[in-house]
């Protein structure tokens, strides 16, 4: 699968169909991963600009599935998940949608993921 493939040379999956987008986060829900997802557009410059450290974000955090997706090539995902303004992150777990972040803050991201991270491994 060509999602596959584009994880061995970078960390962040893109996702380019609802069929795509299905399979991954029922893997990840499967394996008890939560999801980061990036909700971008290849004319936006704040989602450009956030990319690295997206990728940064993903190679930090080994058990958490990262996906981008661009809102103009899987707009029925975005619709379904209400995306209103990008850049536009959404942290999923069990498949359902725990925290959105809107706009490029990487701290914020940080601290978000952090807390969640943090949170999830204090229940076991």
């Amino acid at each position: 699968m060509e999602g596959q493939k584009q994880l061995l040379k970078s960390k962040v999956v893109k996702i380019n169909s609802r069929k795509s987008w299905e399979h991954h986060i029922t893997d990840a829900t499967n394996k008890g991963f939560p999801v980061m997802v990036h909700f971008s557009a290849y004319w936006c410059m704040p989602s450009i600009a956030m990319n690295p450290f997206f990728q940064e974000l993903a190679s930090t955090y080994q058990n958490v599935l990262f996906l981008n997706v661009d809102v103009d090539e899987v707009k029925e995902v975005a619709c379904k998940l209400e995306i209103k303004a990008i850049p536009t992150f959404l942290l999923m777990n069990g498949g359902a949608p725990v925290d959105k972040t809107v706009g490029a803050n990487p701290d914020e991201l940080r601290k978000r993921i952090n807390c969640f991270i943090h949170h999830k491994n204090s229940l076991k």
